[in-house]
């Protein structure tokens, strides 16, 4: 009978090595060198990066404030002083692209954050003991998923009437967790009855030991994932909501409602330096992540261990 000493519990049958493919090489660098394969993800990854750098270094690109108003300057065009021109209230557009983006990114990582932290909680839970638990937290996501996202999102908001950043990234993160969580509860669902679970099942490992050292690492490649992904969603749902009037309300810049100041039409035919760069802003931000959600998809891919 062999001992407990010689029996070795791999929390993740993926890394076992296939032939020359793996050389001994960890699963991470395996992954990388895939992501690194991804073209238009690793473009994706550096376009993110000089927004992301772009808006933290704003101060360097502009010295206005981006809430103050002059009256004097209008929705004026471009100029030395205002390269992009000033919107409705006198506000120099420029400033409030880059302090703006601060906003929509903080709200989208934010919000994936937060969902992320409920939605993996909650999967986890449920997928791994299952049962009476498991149908409880499935039939409160079905409440969630029945009722339409924008008319919940949209009647809480009303409720509340005044909308700061930590109460918007909570609303949309507490109407956005059950589409994760049945992802990770199937994941759970799918490993509890693997060798190396019930090995350490049947050398006393506890559960929380079983769950962070045995079933996360192997659910991270859906976790990560649908993070990078969740992250897009969230900065369109923060500009959508702010482009109607539900958002992040002003003077507080995002790009969502830059766009909703300058949607008169004698902005849109005269000063589409007001709307033409959050827009581009938006666009580059989401197809970046999204490029690097699919390369991150097909790097976690186990099936990708030969390429």
């Amino acid at each position: 009978m062999q001992s407990n000493a010689d029996v070795t519990l791999d929390s993740n049958p993926n890394t076992q090595p296939k032939g020359k493919a793996i050389k001994g090489k960890s699963p991470f660098q395996l992954a990388l060198r895939r992501f690194l394969k991804n073209k238009l993800a690793v473009a994706g990854l550096i376009i993110l990066l000089i927004i992301v750098l772009a808006v933290l270094c704003a101060p360097l690109f502009t010295n206005q404030i981006p809430t103050k108003s002059n009256l004097m300057l209008i929705e004026s065009s471009s100029s030395a002083e205002h390269p992009l021109g000033t919107d409705s209230s006198g506000r120099d557009n420029l400033a409030r692209l880059l302090y703006g983006g601060r906003i929509s990114l903080i709200v989208g990582f934010s919000a994936m954050l937060f969902t992320l932290v409920i939605g993996v909680t909650l999967g986890s839970i449920a997928g791994y003991y299952g049962g009476k638990v498991d149908s409880i937290i499935m039939r409160i996501a079905d409440i969630v998923l029945v009722l339409p996202f924008l008319v919940l999102v949209l009647t809480i908001v009303a409720i509340l009437q005044k909308v700061t950043v930590s109460i918007f990234v909570t609303v949309i993160a507490i109407t956005s967790w059950p589409n994760l969580a049945r992802i990770i509860r199937g994941t759970y669902l799918s490993l509890r009855e693997q060798e190396f679970v019930l090995g350490a099942r049947a050398i006393g490992a506890s559960d929380f030991r079983i769950i962070f050292k045995h079933f996360i690492p192997n659910a991270i490649g859906p976790i990560v994932v649908n993070a990078t992904l969740m992250m897009a969603t969230m900065i369109i749902v923060e500009s959508a909501l702010s482009f109607i009037g539900f958002g992040i309300p002003q003077p507080t810049p995002t790009w969502g409602n830059m766009i909703s100041e300058a949607q008169s039409i004698r902005i849109l035919r005269n000063h589409p330096e007001a709307w033409i760069p959050p827009g581009l802003a938006i666009l580059l931000t989401v197809l970046c992540i999204n490029f690097i959600g699919d390369g991150l998809r097909d790097a976690f891919d186990p099936k990708s261990n030969n390429r």
